[in-house]
């Protein structure tokens, strides 16, 4: 049989584990919210974020004179703890929960509060030494503490995403020099268009990704706004005179993070637009990501009945019926990442609308999609470049046979005999199955000097 200990709430009684370092709150949330499957634990990132909060504020409220020393050193040194990765197997709250993050809270005021009581010597539930409520939440709310610790959560979570990014924009630069020298049929709505060089459609890639580093740091930074000090609506209530501005300043020393108060903590409270906009960048970053995706399996199909102008790394076998098959499966698994950002942007601007006046309950849901879209992103875009990007190889010699058996070329013509005669030459070269040059000299409507510049590398590059 497990041991239990007994704790009771405004509600009732409950059994809870005897060496479980949650309490009765975090049971009933467990209880109620069987949804997901995904706990807190699952992100130990907004566990530690959670535990900076209650940090800065035992320190600030400490320092105001709102708890004894010996009571915020306790509680000071468990957030430590758990900062430091410890207890986080008692985070059990489903990330999904009602209540606007209200069993999050408590869920991290019960861990924090057990911890603190274990290091001052005393058993699991003695509240009346350190309460969950009263000293760890001490000058809180769940509605300034846990937005904020979302937000923390994330802006520390940024620098990781760009340095994959980064990594990714290297690793496409270097195919693009690594291609530079061969050139290829360039293709507009999936038909042939004009040449270009393999190494400039890599190229393309790499700025497009680094585009978005600049997005992703200049949306962030609106997330560096906080309301923590503004308790239930925004209004303050419970909370000494000067709290607001010295917990954020110690949050910010506590966590590395630059933030700052909200201009209006009543707005900030029930405002997601924030969210919007940095979900926003993150949708901009798949939608991207899968756009270079899905050319990179049009470039590599075949290998002999498609274009074949590229070869992605074989990693490993594509069928269980097709010997020999070999499929993208790199870039197909991003594409996928993708498509749950995209879906996860739209769940997100849907939260942030169901706000209803001081407080927006929807924060949950907005949260597990956001801190699952960018942990997606980090992985998906690491594996792209180290399992997929680097491997790449260039087939010369098909890229080569696709544009001369092309009729790409005749666009170069148009300055010498018109845009009607040059097409008029294209259907005639298609209709024979002769080469441009074949008919124009055929038809004596260009010398071969005159062809040879029209066919210049450069001119057909477009350089001058």
């Amino acid at each position: 049989m497990q041991r239990t200990r007994r704790e009771h709430d405004s509600i009732g009684e409950m059994e809870i584990p005897a060496d479980a370092d949650y309490g009765i709150q975090t049971a009933r949330a467990v209880e109620n919210f069987p949804i997901t499957g995904i706990k807190l634990s699952h992100f130990p990132e907004l566990i530690e974020s959670l535990a900076m909060v209650k940090k800065a504020a035992a320190i600030a409220n400490r320092e105001l004179g709102k708890l004894r020393p010996e009571i915020a050193g306790a509680i000071i040194s468990a957030c430590d703890l758990i900062i430091a990765g410890d207890k986080h197997g008692d985070f059990v709250v489903d990330m999904l929960q009602g209540g606007a993050g209200t069993s999050t809270n408590m869920n991290a005021n019960e861990v924090i509060a057990n911890v603190a009581l274990k290091l001052m010597g005393k058993p699991r539930g003695d509240y009346g030494v350190i309460n969950p409520n009263d000293h760890v939440n001490l000058s809180q709310s769940t509605n300034d503490v846990y937005p904020t610790a979302v937000r923390l959560t994330m802006l520390r979570a940024c620098p990781e995403l760009i340095e994959v990014q980064r990594a990714l924009v290297a690793a496409l630069m270097a195919k693009a020099v690594e291609f530079d020298d061969v050139i290829k049929v360039g293709r507009t709505q999936l038909m042939d268009a004009v040449p270009m060089r393999l190494g400039s459609e890599f190229r393309a890639f790499a700025v497009t990704v680094a585009e978005d580093i600049e997005r992703l740091k200049e949306f962030a930074a609106l997330l560096r706004e906080v309301n923590l000090g503004g308790t239930a609506i925004g209004t303050g209530i419970n909370t000494p005179e000067g709290y607001s501005q010295r917990v954020i300043r110690h949050l910010a020393e506590v966590s590395g993070v630059p933030l700052v108060p909200a201009a209006d903590l009543i707005e900030a409270t029930s405002d997601l637009g924030a969210f919007v906009t940095f979900s926003s960048v993150l949708k901009r970053i798949a939608v991207k990501l899968s756009k270079i995706c899905n050319d990179l399996r049009l470039l590599n199909s075949g290998p002999r009945a498609g274009l074949g102008e590229i070869r992605l790394p074989a990693v490993q076998a594509g069928s269980s019926i097709m010997p020999g098959k070999v499929n993208p499966v790199i870039p197909e698994v991003v594409n996928q990442i993708a498509f749950q950002v995209i879906g996860n942007d739209l769940t997100v601007t849907l939260a942030a609308e169901a706000g209803q006046l001081q407080l927006n309950a929807m924060e949950p849901v907005l949260v597990l999609n956001i801190l699952q879209s960018m942990r997606m992103l980090i992985r998906g875009m690491r594996v792209l470049r180290e399992r997929c990007i680097v491997g790449i190889e260039a087939d010369r010699e098909r890229c080569a046979e696709l544009l001369e058996g092309s009729l790409v070329t005749v666009t170069a013509l148009n300055p010498y005999i018109g845009y009607a005669e040059a097409s008029r030459v294209a259907k005639q070269a298609l209709k024979t199955r002769r080469s441009i040059r074949d008919v124009v000299l055929a038809e004596g409507l260009m010398t071969e000097e005159q062809l040879e510049q029209a066919f210049s590398t450069a001119n057909l590059l477009g350089q001058r």
